[in-house]
């Protein structure tokens, strides 16, 4: 692509939809009107189609080596987001109403995540930040769970608050559940930890509309025949994720974005050095800013996909999201229950994205502070 079609791309720090690798992007638009030897566009081809079969064993084989995720796990590529997950995790795990559901709420995507349970069981909330607002992880001797958990659910990366876990919880026998929706794909991860992981795709592979579910196998044997189709994991596993249509230009997406992750970047050990390099640039400068700006999670339990600060005199917010836009970075205000400032810093953008943003922060703090 040529300078004169790429100067007046904003960096764009929104949590999600979120930016793309540039590549991804350009391979789309080549390819948008008619796909390599098919005739017509991804956006018109039937999902039974036979390149479209192609493209689908290749977002899933892509996926799954990139994650080195094991045999005996279930790849499902679904609809609804997060959101929906909230509602199939409990009705699939929890077989009978007595049984109990273990939350561990870091933030408001985990008090989310735990609404649905009293639909299908019991509701336990092993630790909860909300007092705190958020501001940090439980300590291991803080975790109250229940005796016998169907399963315990957590949230690995609160877009909101800030706060990330930067290795799975430890439990015992209960399976694991992981709502990864805005870290997932963005480090190496010991898949079989965990029962079941989900996330939209939105935030660090993909685009809006297509989610992922990685199942142990053996977990898909609790969906019985208890619920409606598209409810049933296992009826999704053995559709091959169409029982209905699925996400076609979602699934083709999150084809390229693993073949980036692979072939461009260099795996996920890669990736995560990656994004440790973007976070460290921005948190330095919060912490050398002598107050200035003031960062909302505790320094050990900070995120590094969603560095959320605020301004000491918060009246000049305005004016640093004003002045961030006019110097081509967008989407850089907090989410409207937290204000302040939010600079997600997905895989996809650039260390040079983050770095003007670290030097527009210095400039901006030595100008007004």
């Amino acid at each position: 692509m040529s300078i004169e079609t790429t100067i007046h791309r904003a960096l764009n720090f929104s949590a999600g939809p979120a930016v793309l690798p540039l590549s991804v992007l350009e391979q789309i638009r080549d390819e948008l009107l008619c796909l390599p030897d098919v005739g017509s566009s991804i956006l018109e081809i039937s999902h039974r189609s036979g390149p479209f079969g192609e493209i689908l064993e290749d977002a899933t084989s892509r996926l799954r080596r990139v994650y080195s995720i094991p045999d005996d796990y279930e790849i499902l590529l679904l609809q609804g987001g997060a959101v929906l997950q909230n509602t199939m995790v409990p009705a699939n795990l929890l077989i009978e109403k007595n049984q109990t559901a273990d939350y561990i709420l870091t933030g408001a995507w985990g008090q989310k995540s735990s609404r649905d349970v009293q639909y299908f069981g019991k509701l336990n909330v092993a630790w909860d930040g909300a007092n705190e607002g958020f501001v940090r992880l439980p300590q291991s001797d803080e975790l109250k769970f229940s005796p016998h958990p169907a399963y315990v659910h957590y949230t690995s990366n609160e877009t909101i608050h800030g706060v990330q876990f930067q290795t799975p919880l430890s439990v015992n026998q209960a399976p694991l559940v992981c709502d990864s929706s805005s870290d997932i794909l963005s480090r190496p991860l010991d898949i079989s930890r965990f029962g079941l992981i989900y996330a939209c795709a939105q935030k660090n592979c993909g685009i809006a509309g297509i989610t992922i579910v990685i199942i142990r196998k053996d977990l898909l044997q609790r969906s019985g025949d208890r619920l409606p189709l598209y409810l049933d994991y296992a009826k999704h596993a053995a559709a091959n994720s169409m029982a209905n249509t699925p996400s076609t230009f979602g699934v083709y997406v999150l084809g390229l974005v693993c073949r980036w992750l692979e072939e461009t970047i260099g795996g996920l050990d890669q990736m995560q050095s990656i994004n440790e390099q973007k976070a460290r640039m921005l948190y330095q400068r919060i912490d050398d800013s002598a107050g200035f700006y003031v960062g909302h999670a505790r320094p050990a339990d900070r995120s590094r996909m969603n560095v959320v600060f605020t301004l000491a005199n918060r009246e000049l917010e305005p004016a640093f999201l004003q002045q961030a836009m006019s110097a081509g970075m967008i989407s850089l205000k907090g989410h409207r229950s937290l204000g302040g400032i939010r600079a997600s810093i997905y895989n996809a953008m650039p260390v040079e994205g983050v770095q003007t943003l670290a030097e527009f922060m210095q400039d901006f703090a030595e100008k007004n502070g």
